[in-house]
C-alpha cells in the first residue's frame, strides 16, 4: 500500500475514490494540474470542479481544464455520485454510518471526503444521510519541512505551547502536521513522546489503523476522538511530552487544554481566525488564550496557503490590552506551494 500512495502520488489516490468516467479524465491530467489541486468536487447535475492553488477550474469532457462552466464540461450526474459514494464507503454503507452521520468519510491516502445530501433523522437526531447531492475530496499532503522557519523561530519556546491561527485553506493542518513530525523525529534536538488527537481523521489520515501520513517513529494517534475527550485520554494513558490537535473552539477543548498544562503536556493545536484582530474578538479564542497553555501564536496570511504573516507572544497581546505588540515577521519563508 506504501508503494502504491508513493508511485500514483496523492492526486491519483484521491482519484481513486471517484467512479467511472470522472476518475479516468482525472487520472488523465497533467502532473501541474494534479500537484496544484486541493479539492475534487461533484456536485449532481453540474460541472465537475478542482480547487487550485490558482482558482477554481472545470472539467471538460476531453480531460481539458476551463475557467468557465461551459456545455462541454463534464457534469457529475445522480449515478456518478451514487456509484462513488459506494466505491468511498467500501461497498458498505452501514460500517461508516457514524462518519457520514458527522459529513466526512476518510479513505485510502489520508483524504477526507466530504458528503452532502439529505438527513436521515432518529429520535429527532440525524442518524444518516440519503439522496446525495455532492462530494468533495480533499487532497491530503504532506509537505514535509514546511514547518522548518516556524521550528527555527520558537526553538525551545515550542514547549510553552503553540495556537496557529489562520483562515480555512490557510495550511494550518499541513504544518501542523509537520511539527508532529518533526518532534517525534527529533530533528530539532531528542525525539519527543507526541499525542496526535486526530478528531476529523486530516493530519495523521489513518486508514485502517495505520497513519497514512508520515508523524514519525515516537507519535501516538488517537483517531477520532472528540479533542476534549482525546487530550485527557492522552495525559491518562499515554504520558505525552506534547498533544497536537486541530481547530480548537469549545468550552470543554479549553478546560481539556488547561487540564493538559497542568499535566505537564504542551498542546500545539490550530484555530479558525483571519486576523490577529479577529482571533482575539472572539470569545473561545480570549478563553484558550487565557489558559496560559499557549506561548506563542503562529498567523497565517497572504495569498499562498503556508504563508506566516507573522509570530505573536501570548503574553504581550494579552498583558497590553490586545495590543500587536513585540511581533516579529518571518515573511515568506514558510510559503509552501501547494498546501492543502
Amino acid at each position: 500500500m506504501e508503494t502504491e500512495l508513493k508511485t500514483n502520488g496523492r492526486f491519483d489516490t484521491a482519484a481513486n475514490a471517484l467512479c467511472g468516467k470522472i476518475g479516468d479524465c482525472l487520472h488523465a491530467l497533467p502532473p501541474e494540474v494534479k500537484n496544484s489541486a486541493q479539492e475534487i468536487r461533484l456536485r449532481a447535475g453540474r460541472p465537475v470542479s478542482l480547487c487550485c492553488t490558482g482558482g477554481i477550474y472545470f472539467l471538460g469532457r476531453s480531460g481539458r481544464l476551463t475557467r468557465c462552466p461551459a456545455e462541454e464540461c463534464l457534469t457529475a450526474t445522480k449515478e456518478d455520485l451514487d456509484g462513488s459514494f459506494k466505491n468511498i464507503c467500501g461497498y458498505s454503507v452501514y460500517s461508516h454510518e457514524n462518519e457520514i452521520r458527522n459529513g466526512y468519510i476518510t479513505v485510502y491516502g489520508g483524504h477526507r471526503v466530504g458528503i452532502c445530501g439529505t438527513a436521515v433523522f432518529k429520535d429527532g437526531n440525524v442518524c444518516g444521510m440519503k439522496d446525495i447531492s455532492s462530494i468533495n475530496v480533499r487532497v491530503a499532503r504532506e509537505v514535509i519541512g514546511c514547518a522548518d522557519a516556524i521550528m527555527a523561530e520558537l526553538k525551545s519556546s515550542l514547549s510553552g505551547g503553540l495556537l496557529l491561527a489562520g483562515a480555512p485553506s490557510s495550511g494550518k493542518t499541513t504544518i501542523l502536521r509537520d511539527i508532529a513530525r518533526q518532534l517525534s523525529c527529533g530533528e530539532n534536538g531528542e525525539s519527543k513522546k507526541v499525542t496526535v488527537v486526530d478528531e476529523r481523521g486530516e493530519i495523521a489520515g489513518t486508514y485502517l489503523g495505520v497513519p497514512q501520513n508520515d508523524l514519525g517513529p515516537c507519535c501516538d494517534v488517537l483517531d477520532g476522538y472528540p479533542k476534549a475527550g482525546g487530550i485527557m485520554q492522552a495525559i491518562r494513558a499515554l504520558s505525552p511530552q506534547f498533544i497536537v490537535c486541530d481547530e480548537l473552539g469549545t468550552q470543554a477543548e479549553a478546560s481539556a487544554v488547561e487540564q493538559s498544562l497542568n499535566a505537564g503536556a504542551a498542546v500545539v493545536a490550530s484555530i479558525h481566525a483571519g486576523s490577529i484582530e479577529e482571533l482575539l474578538k472572539r470569545r473561545q479564542a480570549a478563553g484558550l488564550l487565557r489558559t496560559g497553555a499557549f506561548e506563542n501564536i503562529v498567523m497565517l496570511g497572504g495569498k499562498v496557503p503556508g504563508t506566516v504573516s507573522g509570530i505573536y507572544k501570548t503574553g504581550d497581546l494579552l498583558a497590553e490590552d490586545f495590543r500587536l505588540a513585540d511581533t516579529y515577521s518571518v515573511g515568506d519563508a514558510c510559503g509552501i506551494y501547494g498546501i492543502a
